[in-house]
């Protein structure tokens, strides 16, 4: 799957990785509390890796599916070991398996699945 692979590569140590999974007139929209982050390039997305903060975070995938070009994950992130919220995200992928369009809602206040602690 694109979308584990991309999260894979923005939880590692070398976040900008996760360019090599998107195609180059990649869009997205992150939707986060209190504000929307969207984009419409491999650039665009480059730009907002850049400007993330360095910190310890997972996304920990509790579900997810494909139904022919369509990937969703539904998970939790963690921060320094500790809950920070759950996110619900969708990709559509490419002929070629890369990302080409991607939108992820995260939220502090709602958990649509139980976490197994």
């Amino acid at each position: 799957m694109a979308l584990r692979t991309y999260l894979t590569h923005m939880d590692s140590p070398h976040p900008e990785r996760a360019l090599d999974v998107l195609e180059p007139d990649f869009s997205f929209l992150l939707a986060l509390p209190g504000r929307e982050i969207t984009g419409r390039s491999r650039e665009d997305f480059a730009a907002y890796i850049a400007g993330r903060n360095p910190v310890d975070r997972t996304h920990e995938i509790l579900r997810y599916s494909r139904d022919g070009d369509l990937e969703t994950v539904y998970g939790v992130v963690t921060e320094g070991g500790r809950y920070a919220g759950s996110f619900l995200s969708a990709a559509v992928v490419s002929p070629g398996g890369l990302m080409a369009r991607y939108q992820s809602f995260f939220t502090t206040s709602f958990a649509l699945v139980d976490r197994d602690v």
